[in-house]
């Protein structure tokens, strides 16, 4: 059992409680569950107001679903028992259990907490599935120090462990061959390939790439992936600038320089996620993902404030960083994503 993966916490935890002399038993509520299992839903969002039980119910589902601890000696006199589907349920899952509520006396500061756990789980991970023999990520010159996508994190974390990469989307889904002029610009400086050729071979300059995934739609593209990686150079200093400069064009020009550091979210009235609107923002205008809609409608806000729910209150851009202008940008946002049908 890890850390925080299949933990024996959870279990330890709530058999307590239902040891004690006064027990409420609410294992019915598992049940409310099940069918969000079974529609693969990702994200469950569990609220009550303060003292009313939250930590026990939330060990309770770990010790239910987790399939580290055998939990029937607890549930077995339960009313859960009375639903059919309560053999289905117990212990077929891998649980990860975190309690956000304490830091360690290790940790200087709540980033250094959320560190510490990155590096546990990591080593969980890694004990549970020792198995895994190479890990694919998306890796390219524009995610490489992306706030949201963390490329060069998800790298690093796989050359601590060493653990092959295999890369997808070097060219970001073609974004990164259908450049801006001005981005353009820059690669056609070098007097050298095509801009897919610097895109592919950045992903293979890195030390642990074994495999570089380029999809390829004619015979014309995979002649020049060929060109470039027959006999395979990679980036040089003047070519890692160039495009690093592309990037730059991207983020300066185009994008929401949101960095995704969420202050904003904390204190917004309408429990809005600004920086994940605005991720779906710069995924449809810059980059044209047909995906982004449903990103914007079905995950960020299903349970949350819509850029139109803003009442330009202003506490979000007094603790921006970046100082964004972000109530006219939720403007934008909004008229981009809540079009209203002729």
């Amino acid at each position: 059992m890890g850390r925080y993966l299949n933990s024996s916490t959870p279990y330890a935890l709530y058999q307590g409680e239902t040891n004690q002399p006064y027990f409420v038993d609410k294992s019915l509520l598992l049940a409310e569950l099940f069918p969000v299992l079974d529609a693969g839903n990702q994200h469950i969002c569990i609220t009550r107001p303060r003292r009313f039980g939250k930590t026990i119910m939330a060990n309770m589902i770990a010790a239910f679903l987790s399939k580290k601890v055998d939990s029937d000696s607890i549930f077995s006199r339960l009313k859960i028992t009375s639903n059919l589907k309560y053999k289905e349920y117990r212990n077929k899952y891998n649980v990860i259990s975190i309690d956000f509520s304490k830091i360690s006396r290790s940790c200087d500061s709540y980033s250094d907490y959320i560190g510490k756990i990155e590096t546990t789980l990591i080593r969980d991970l890694k004990k549970e599935y020792p198995q895994i023999e190479v890990v694919q990520i998306q890796f390219n010159y524009l995610d490489y120090e992306d706030p949201a996508v963390q490329s060069r994190k998800c790298y690093e974390v796989c050359r601590r462990y060493n653990k092959p990469v295999i890369v997808m989307e070097p060219v970001k889904g073609g974004n990164l061959v259908n450049l801006p002029e001005d981005a353009a610009k820059i690669l056609d400086n070098l007097n050298g390939g095509s801009a897919a050729s610097y895109a592919v071979r950045f992903a293979a300059s890195f030390d642990g790439v074994m495999m570089v995934l380029s999809g390829m739609s004619n015979i014309e593209q995979m002649e020049d992936n060929l060109s470039y990686m027959n006999e395979f150079r990679a980036l040089d200093d003047t070519e890692m600038a160039a495009v690093k400069a592309v990037a730059e064009v991207f983020n300066s020009n185009h994008m929401i320089a949101c960095t995704a550091c969420r202050y904003c979210v904390e204190g917004c009235p309408k429990h809005i996620s600004i920086p994940d609107l605005f991720a779906c923002m710069n995924a449809k205008t810059v980059f044209h993902d047909w995906n982004a809609d449903c990103y914007y409608n079905d995950v960020h806000t299903i349970n949350n404030g819509k850029a139109s729910d803003c009442i330009r209150c202003g506490k979000c851009e007094k603790v921006c960083p970046q100082h964004l202008p972000i109530r006219e940008l939720l403007e934008k946002v909004a008229k981009e994503f809540e079009k209203k049908a002729d």
